[in-house]
């Protein structure tokens, strides 16, 4: 994942007051926190922000945080977290997590599919995508912003398992790796014809 650059500037003064001050100013309220550092109290530009947000693929979001007001400094860090105003959807507070570009860090990633299955293409049968994040462990710079699945060649009953998603390399998955992450159901009358193949088999017997 490559980082993307934003400023930010120091806050001095705490308070409620004081956010609504910065947020009637166009910025953002802010905090910066990782091991072994203070946290930081920053503000952001609120335009820069959500133009950042908008052009993201999605919540993971990897960058490199300048920080000016006194001395300035620049911090690899990650979203951590983004806070809404209940009503209005507007953004009210940041939280931001510093990482080491040398450490490992695990992060949650969203699971898309990409192209039409021939098992519901030629087949009938039906996708169903049942697991919709998955939790994942890289250094910051080969954090996959989303997993992508193409399942063009998924045939009618398949399913792949969480251990069985091709991944980048030096991405590593979490999680039980027999959970199912997409299925091709077959088709119900198909289905329904081998249950009663099955019976009349009974009957026989």
């Amino acid at each position: 994942m490559e980082a993307v650059p934003l400023s930010a500037e120091t806050r001095s003064v705490l308070g409620r007051n004081q956010m609504k001050k910065v947020r009637a100013n166009g910025r953002i309220p802010g905090v910066l926190y990782g091991k072994g550092t203070d946290p930081a109290v920053i503000d952001i530009s609120r335009k820069e922000f959500e133009h950042l947000v908008h052009h993201s693929v999605s919540e993971n979001v990897l960058v490199d945080l300048s920080i000016g007001g006194g001395s300035s400094s620049t911090h690899l860090a990650l979203i951590q977290e983004v806070e809404h105003h209940p009503l209005t959807g507007q953004v009210l507070h940041v939280d931001f997590h510093k990482v080491d570009a040398e450490e490992s860090v695990t992060v949650v990633v969203p699971i898309e599919t990409f192209g039409e299955a021939v098992g519901v293409k030629t087949s009938g049968g039906t996708l169903e995508h049942v697991l919709f994040k998955a939790k994942v462990k890289a250094l910051p710079k080969d954090l996959p912003a989303v997993i992508s699945i193409d399942v063009t060649e998924f045939q009618a009953g398949h399913i792949m398992h969480l251990g069985e998603i091709p991944l980048p390399e030096g991405v590593e998955i979490l999680g039980a790796k027999e959970i199912p992450v997409i299925t091709i159901t077959e088709p119900r009358v198909k289905a329904d014809a081998t249950d009663e193949e099955g019976e009349d088999d009974k009957k026989k017997k």
